[in-house]
């Protein structure tokens, strides 16, 4: 496979402003070798990478100071994201100490601030916008009831011990068909939204718009559907309430023209 990245000249000055006169050999070093070659070097590691191994050297070490600082923020800038610097943080945890961790994550979360504020105010968010304030993996394409959607979803099960949770991820426009949730007694699903812009209808009532913090108590036996607005990506935790002889119907698609009526 061809590496279409092409080579980007790393120009860096702090070493001979701070120790030009004290260490002028460790400035140059710094300035001309470690950022004027070997950051520029990124026709095999490119920056974004180049950011993740830095980072991860810096927490690993114990370096928790303007140092990490500086290579966090040259992280964002070098395009590793909100969601991959929290993964990134969050292995080092384990394999670097609990207490680095912790450090560094009060330093990423003020330098990822600004970033996550903006797209969280937003009234709609494209899928990667909604991947980076999720609080869960997207996960995986929906592929096992993906006949049921209209558009495509992601499905991240959260949990299937006492309690079943799975993490539904739905891009702009997508949504399921009406379906209900039956059983003899209990049963039912409670959707907590957790991110984007979305949409709740029962049957023969109209459409409740839905948005981060908001809770859906679906009843039993009830038919309904749920999903994205058009112009949003949506997200949301499904929690299956526990009952007897519980299986779930599914019926015909959301009308297109009640569904594109939405606003």
């Amino acid at each position: 496979m061809q590496d279409d990245r092409k080579a980007v000249k790393i120009v860096q000055t702090a070493g001979r402003k701070i120790l030009g006169d004290f260490a002028p050999d460790f400035a140059r070093y710094n300035d001309d070798i470690l950022f004027g070659e070997v950051w520029s070097k990124n026709d095999i590691l490119s920056l974004h990478d180049r950011s993740i191994v830095t980072v991860s050297a810096l927490i690993s070490s114990g370096i928790i100071d303007g140092s990490l600082k500086y290579h966090i923020e040259s992280a964002k800038k070098n395009g590793v994201t909100k969601s991959e610097m929290v993964e990134i943080i969050t292995q080092l945890a384990f394999y670097s100490g609990w207490p680095k961790a912790w450090a560094a994550f009060n330093m990423a979360k003020e330098i990822y601030s600004d970033e996550s504020t903006t797209i969280e105010k937003k009234s709609s968010l494209s899928l990667n916008e909604l991947s980076q304030v999720s609080i869960f993996p997207v996960g995986e394409e929906n592929t096992k009831y993906g006949e049921f959607f209209d558009g495509t979803s992601y499905l991240n099960m959260i949990s299937l011990n006492q309690v079943v949770i799975g993490n539904v991820t739905f891009e702009p426009a997508c949504r399921n068909h009406w379906h209900i949730h039956h059983a003899k007694t209990g049963g039912g699903q409670i959707l907590l939204v957790t991110a984007g812009c979305g949409w709740y209808q029962e049957w023969g009532k109209s459409a409740q718009k839905l948005k981060a913090g908001d809770v859906v108590n679906i009843p039993a036996n009830v038919k309904h559907w749920h999903g994205a607005a058009k112009d949003s990506a949506f997200q949301h935790l499904a929690i299956e309430v526990s009952g007897e002889e519980t299986h779930t119907e599914w019926c015909e698609p959301v009308n297109e023209e009640d569904y594109n009526a939405l606003h």
